[in-house]
């Protein structure tokens, strides 16, 4: 879309009865058309200026013809934000969401050494001031009938962009782990977040207040206030490898909670990659009956939509 916008503004500047291209050399002249063909805007910036080094007598028409370039390109890069911005704001709540699934198997040791199969949804909607990331994930294995692993979690969190890097989030959260001692476990935050880094590699770091609330396997609950500290990762390493780091702290009187997900995902179609990823999960004063620490090995195939 971008490419195709660029090429359309620069021939546009080509057609313009302002830039008078009659004494440029018609070699130097295809030059430019080609680059421009293109929708290269780089490419296009270094031709003429290689035009212009090569026939320093057109400096002045190859000035214009960029100054014309760039003044077309600027308009047509913003008729195409507002025509963006327009399709966002009258588009629905069940519009323009992106979304990854993800399928495969896991190895864990901790309370239950075993093999099973974990799935996952991801959904993501990016508003011009909201965005809204709806997670869910299970893990489940049975062995001769009887459930040895079954962890699963909900979330929603929607985001409030304050500025270009700063939000303000909420989040809500349902866990439940038989095998961790609880039968469920709800938590709400609140709190401000931070892109870090927005170019290449991306981090983006958030933290608040929480109220957590845990249902024991033997019918006890509590619940505590807390503090919430979370980080996300993610870098590019090539167009089909990369890398990504997950990782979040629940600090409160009693037993606290820290998670790291670390993953490598390889890319085998435009759709499609494989992913392969260790998550550790540890509890400072875990239900009676529990150990402090939980690992999980995941090999999964991601659909992204």
């Amino acid at each position: 879309m971008i490419r195709t916008t660029l090429a359309a503004a620069a021939l546009v500047t080509l057609a313009s009865p302002t830039v008078a291209l009659a004494d440029i050399p018609d070699p130097v002249r295809a030059m430019i058309e080609a680059a421009i063909e293109t929708g290269d805007e780089e490419k296009v910036r270094t031709v003429i200026d290689l035009a212009k080094t090569t026939n320093p007598d057109d400096v002045a028409q190859l000035d214009a013809l960029l100054a014309s370039f760039e003044r077309d390109l600027a308009l047509a890069k913003a008729a195409e934000e507002a025509a963006a911005q327009k399709e966002i704001r009258s588009a629905g709540f069940f519009d323009n969401w992106t979304g990854q699934g993800e399928l495969g198997a896991f190895t864990s040791t901790g309370n239950a050494e075993n093999t099973g199969i974990t799935a996952s949804l991801n959904l993501t909607r990016e508003g011009i001031n909201w965005r809204h990331k709806l997670s869910g994930r299970a893990d489940y294995q049975e062995t001769d009938g009887v459930a040895t692993r079954e962890q699963f979690l909900a979330a929603y969190e929607p985001n409030l962009k304050i500025t270009d890097r700063l939000f303000a989030y909420a989040l809500a959260q349902y866990e439940r782990d038989r095998f961790q001692g609880f039968s469920a476990r709800y938590s709400a935050s609140g709190g401000l977040g931070y892109d870090v880094l927005t170019d290449g590699p991306t981090l983006s770091v958030k933290a608040g207040p929480a109220w957590r609330r845990t249902e024991l396997t033997t019918g006890a609950s509590t619940s505590n206030l807390a503090g919430l500290a979370a980080l996300d990762f993610d870098w590019a390493i090539s167009d089909s490898l990369s890398f990504t780091q997950d990782a979040s702290a629940l600090v409160q009187s009693g037993s606290s909670t820290f998670i790291s997900d670390t993953g490598f995902q390889a890319a085998i179609s435009d759709a499609l990659s494989v992913r392969l990823s260790y998550t550790l999960e540890h509890d400072t004063d875990p239900p009676l009956g529990a150990v402090k620490t939980d690992t999980l090995s995941r090999i999964t195939i991601l659909y992204d939509f």
